[in-house]
């Protein structure tokens, strides 16, 4: 059995509130005492236990992330960011994957709250709003990731979605597209809502022609993508579109897979094509992929030192990071 603070104390003939000021604060300890609780650590081996003295303290040494698609690249990315800023302040993150579902975003913030952690990053599916107001009240702060904090009531780190919404539609109406597909969904995501929204001021505001139309999705997976190309395809080609700005690059990627793969479309020549996030498959895929990057290690550094200035602070006044996305032109679009 490890030796307690209590064994170490009996071994050296002092209290166990000495031993704790050793351990702490040894400056206020007179040097003969040091000595004494010093020899008796190492003869017992005794290894303190950080993790429950940072608890009684009041400081925690983690972080919670609840993430919205574990399997978004784009999301891995943030949460390596994150994690990278994290390390260099001696924190450790923890995460969770809720895979667009609001039970599951609900039981994780549950369990961070249950967990004390010292903070919580969350890019949201639903409204969260009530949940962090109740971490916050019991000292936990929260950073929204890739959605903007509307009331401010939150501090956020997040890309201009409707500001890339509107690169994406201008440089696919610059190129000569007149037929433009939004595919993506589901529209409760404010970020697919935003990009939606930019896309179609960049149409109203076009001097020529330009017809918008919406392929809505379930999800923004490779899945749906294809399954959105295979609809497009079941058209006759004189009334599909000639140019598709997806959500995000899986659904890109889903799309080029259905487009071009299967043969029967080709990217750019029938139909260009523009993916958001710039994932790392982006530049890899059949035919190079258009994209509006996001900096996604960036956000998640961004995130992480907003939160433990907030965690130091609780006066500190929510503020709104919102970086602005850059259009990476490549050959499908």
């Amino acid at each position: 059995m490890p030796a307690s603070i209590r064994d170490v104390a009996q071994l050296a003939g002092v209290s166990v509130g000495t031993v704790s000021n050793v351990l702490n604060r040894p400056d206020e300890v007179a040097v003969d005492t040091v000595a004494k609780v010093n020899a008796a650590i190492e003869q017992l081996a005794y290894v303190r236990n950080d993790a429950a003295r940072r608890l009684r303290a009041g400081v925690s040494r983690t972080v919670g992330f609840v993430v919205l698609d574990g399997q978004n690249p784009f999301f891995n990315d943030v949460v390596r960011g994150a994690e990278d800023e994290a390390f260099r302040n001696g924190i450790a993150l923890l995460h969770g994957n809720t895979d667009e579902d609001i039970s599951r975003e609900r039981m994780y913030l549950e369990l961070f709250e249950e967990q004390q952690v010292r903070g919580v990053l969350i890019a949201p599916h639903g409204d969260v709003a009530s949940q962090l107001q109740r971490l916050r009240s019991r000292g936990i702060p929260s950073v929204l990731i890739d959605r903007f904090s509307g009331d401010g009531r939150f501090s956020s780190v997040s890309v201009d979605s409707l500001a890339g919404g509107r690169m994406a539609a201008e440089h696919l109406i610059g190129i000569g597209r007149r037929r433009i597909a939004v595919v993506g969904g589901p529209f409760d995501l404010r970020q697919m809502n935003d990009r939606l929204a930019g896309a179609r001021i960049a149409v109203d505001e076009a001097d020529e022609d330009v017809e918008l139309e919406i392929i809505a999705t379930e999800a923004m997976t490779v899945t749906e993508g294809a399954r959105a190309g295979e609809r497009i395809l079941e058209r006759p080609r004189r009334d599909r579109p000639d140019a598709v700005f997806a959500g995000n690059d899986l659904l890109a990627l889903g799309l080029m897979q259905s487009l071009v793969v299967s043969g029967r479309s080709l990217v750019p020549e029938q139909i260009a094509l523009i993916g958001f996030d710039d994932i790392p498959f982006a530049a890899a895929a059949a035919v190079p992929l258009t994209s509006l990057r996001q900096p996604s290690r960036i956000i998640g550094r961004t995130a992480l030192r907003i939160l433990l200035e907030e965690s130091s602070d609780p006066d500190a006044i929510p503020r709104q990071t919102v970086f602005q996305p850059e259009l990476v032109v490549r050959a499908s679009a």
